[in-house]
């Protein structure tokens, strides 16, 4: 299922050409060479936009790959900001950093390599955002751990939340993995029913999260 008509996507992308910048290009090419799921210019814009809006500041990443997300949220958070991005992968690292330093937006950049929850366990403090793009199956999981660690005000921002329509239950649909479809749709309803936040999915490529801390 196309969560948005493609030549809609396309004409957007068209209008986010501004941000063409050599780095930038590079890390897009990587991708869709690698078939890597990257959260793409129009998603990339969102969430800097939408960290921008908030003021933040400190913003922690489950999930980061090779820097990609992590690119938008530090022009967002600016050098004397704080991001943390998470990896399993220690090449991801290596090249996150790489990509990151040649765009002049490694400065407030923190690496952990590991698994992500664990690694949001072990850091300090509240952050104004916590952005999850991790396995599908340890949505829930993240959700439950990354709740009380947003100051009021601040955001969950998750990435995936319409997985490519599969959460609708549509049969026409094919779906192999139904476990992480569950996953997912666990995590949308826990967070849609929580008093404590408002929250919306952006219907934007494969429909991202927002989810905003009231107290």
């Amino acid at each position: 299922m196309d969560i948005t008509n493609p030549k809609v996507e396309d004409y957007i992308r068209n209008l986010l050409a501004r941000h063409d910048e050599n780095v930038l290009l590079e890390m897009e090419a990587e991708g869709k060479e690698r078939n890597f799921p990257i959260i793409g210019r129009m998603v990339g814009v969102a969430v800097e936009l939408l960290a921008r809006a908030i003021g933040a500041r400190r913003v922690f990443e489950l999930g980061s790959g090779y820097g990609y997300s992590g690119y938008w949220f530090s022009r967002a958070v600016g050098p004397d900001g704080e991001l943390h991005l998470t990896d399993g992968d220690p090449e991801n690292e290596r090249k996150a950093l790489d990509y990151l330093g040649r765009a002049g937006l490694a400065g407030p950049v923190q690496f952990h390599v590991g698994e992500a929850v664990a690694a949001l366990g072990e850091a300090k403090g509240t952050f104004d955002i916590v952005y999850c793009d991790i396995d599908k199956d340890g949505y829930p999981g993240a959700w439950r751990a990354a709740r009380g660690r947003i100051r009021t005000g601040g955001l969950f921002i998750c990435d995936n939340t319409l997985w490519s329509g599969r959460v609708t239950g549509d049969p026409d649909i094919e779906d192999t993995r139904p476990e992480l479809t569950a996953a997912i749709d666990e995590m949308n309803r826990a967070i849609a029913g929580d008093p404590g936040f408002v929250a919306t999915i952006l219907p934007i490529r494969d429909g991202v999260m927002v989810a905003l801390r009231l107290g």
